[in-house]
């Protein structure tokens, strides 16, 4: 493992290379806000170059002025691959000694680069992310996405989102980068695999803004489709942490339970049945009790803005979208989808 390094004691002809690696498919714009806040970036001491791996068939229009101040490298990749695919193409064609892996549409805080360095430097860590910010306009829902996904901070954790993951390029090498076979959960496989190499930090001390983070719940329902088809196809060659199995088996069997008390009841009403009426009262409780709970959990960890109807309206369209791709995963290929 490599010593602690600081960069005052760093000379200039002796600069850390580090590469970024961002897939990318459509919304120019947004990979437009994303290398303007890396050509922001405090990059003392560092000498970076940005590896786009785009799907687009037409030509970026970047602006000169911001090609200018980055070292670009744009390659291309047909749409057929998944995400994990392009991140590794885009490792295969650098030669920097760290990597940045980032999204096409998030914006990074100036400071990002120096701390994540700095954090990586400490107690053997293998990998280090910023943790999300939400924009001063933020959605409701940008707000509880953002609190979901700042839950453990400042801590070792064994899944580290794949928006912002800064690492070794030999740590990188060293777990076979990406898992290609998965179009989604390609973060889980990844980061899981570096947790066993040494320990994943997720820090507060940076952040970055999802610039294309779910605005509306019609939007969030289309993507968690879409996010949950490599649910299960991801539990493959990997041991799965106890606190992981929740976040496959909840929406399933909230789906069924709550299915199953509507017909119930429904069957109750019509026939006047009670057997009917007792199995589906068990089933609403069944529902009930987990979807209450994650309710509570939820609203303790959002701003005030955040009303209780927000929550329950949140996890009525979340819980279904999931069960979907879940179980259309398992029987159908999964389709590549705009990533950034």
């Amino acid at each position: 493992m490599e010593c602690s390094e600081t960069l005052s004691t760093q000379s200039t002809d002796a600069l850390h290379t580090v590469s970024f690696v961002i897939p990318h498919k459509g919304r120019e714009t947004m990979l437009i806000a994303t290398l303007e806040s890396i050509a922001a970036l405090e990059q003392t001491g560092f000498a970076v170059d940005v590896i786009i791996v785009t799907k687009n068939t037409a030509p970026l229009t970047i602006p000169d002025d911001l090609q200018a101040q980055l070292t670009l490298n744009i390659l291309q990749s047909p749409d057929t691959v998944t995400i994990s695919a392009q991140r590794n193409q885009g490792v295969a064609s650098s030669q920097a000694t760290y990597l940045a892996f980032i999204d096409a549409d998030i914006e990074l805080a100036s400071n990002w680069l120096q701390i994540l360095f700095s954090d990586l430097h400490k107690d053997n860590r293998v990998l280090v992310s910023a943790h999300q910010q939400a924009p001063s306009n933020a959605f409701i829902l940008e707000h509880i996405r953002t609190s979901l996904s700042n839950v453990e901070l400042d801590t070792n954790v064994t899944f580290l989102p794949g928006r912002n993951l800064f690492l070794r390029r030999s740590h990188c090498d060293m777990v076979g980068g990406f898992p290609e076979h998965l179009a989604t959960c390609e973060d889980y496989y990844f980061s899981q695999s570096l947790s066993q190499i040494g320990p994943c930090f997720y820090t507060s001390s940076t952040a970055y803004i999802h610039l294309g983070e779910d605005k509306i719940l019609h939007e969030m329902y289309r993507k968690e489709i879409w996010r949950g088809q490599s649910n299960i196809a991801s539990l493959k060659g990997r041991k799965v942490p106890l606190r992981e199995v929740p976040s496959f088996v909840i929406p399933l069997y909230l789906v069924v339970t709550f299915s199953l008390a509507v017909l119930c009841l429904i069957s109750a009403v019509l026939t006047s049945l009670t057997l009917p009426l007792i199995l589906g009262c068990c089933a609403l409780v069944g529902f009930l009790i987990p979807f209450w709970a994650y309710c509570v959990r939820l609203i303790r960890l959002v701003p005030q803005c955040v009303s209780w109807w927000d929550v329950v309206k949140f996890y009525s369209v979340y819980f279904p979208a999931r069960a979907i791709g879940t179980i259309r995963g398992s029987f159908y290929s999964i389709t590549t989808d705009s990533h950034a």
